[in-house]
């Protein structure tokens, strides 16, 4: 008798494919399906970290812009592009000790002035600018050492961008007005002068521009207070 061979099916069923084992199956048979997007990338500790102290130093930078705002009499832009590490050393070590010159982003300093009248310092917020914060009545003194150094070394491109001043923007062709402001010196001997003259002398100071007579009487009121202090000492 021969013997016949009988295949009999498997009882066990199949087991179930896995979501890789029919991707893979698919592109087997489908090789120009598209393939699966990427899983996202979780960000490393040392990402967050970087980005958490970016954000401090931005916010460090606009606080410390707030602070030189206080008593602050005139802001300044200047175009600092090609300037060296040095140069700009040179420029500060020649300020007045009232001054101060800062390196900062147009965005942030922009941010620091919202919402105060140096806001109007806008037009300067473009291009690399290096910010001149001047404490101090002496405006000309001010802006003096930068002049030089513009001379010195033929930097017709890295002129003033602009500057505000109680409040008004200054365009960077109107600085010869800020440059040739009366000195404190000037205004006491101007007063004076007027003081020991004849009323035709008072008449005319009264007549010289508003800021100028304002300037005048504030130089008088504090001679005066000066006086009186050093009498009562005595």
């Amino acid at each position: 008798m021969e013997a016949s061979l009988c295949c009999f099916p498997n009882s066990k069923p199949a087991a179930p494919r896995t979501q890789t084992q029919s991707l893979a199956l698919s592109r087997l048979c489908n090789p120009f399906s598209a393939p699966c997007r990427p899983r996202r990338k979780t960000l490393s500790s040392n990402t967050i970290v970087r980005a958490a102290i970016s954000r401090a130093k931005k916010e460090e930078t606009v606080e410390t812009v707030k602070q030189q705002l206080e008593g602050c009499h005139l802001v300044a832009g200047i175009c600092y592009k090609g300037l060296t590490v040095k140069q700009l050393q040179n420029i500060r070590t020649a300020l007045p000790p009232t001054s101060r010159l800062i390196v900062a982003k147009n965005t942030l300093v922009g941010k620091a002035f919202e919402g105060t009248p140096w806001a109007a310092i806008a037009p300067c917020l473009k291009g690399m600018n290096a910010w001149l914060f001047v404490h101090s009545e002496e405006i000309p003194e001010a802006l003096k050492p930068y002049r030089a150094f513009q001379r010195e070394w033929k930097l017709e491109d890295n002129d003033f961008t602009g500057a505000v001043f109680e409040g008004r923007f200054y365009a960077p062709d109107e600085f010869k007005s800020l440059e040739t402001m009366p000195s404190r010196a000037e205004l006491y001997a101007k007063i004076l002068g007027a003081l020991q003259s004849p009323a035709i002398s008072v008449v005319s100071t009264l007549q010289a521009p508003a800021r100028d007579v304002v300037l005048v009487l504030k130089a008088y009121v504090k001679k005066l207070e000066e006086e009186s202090g050093g009498a009562a000492a005595a």
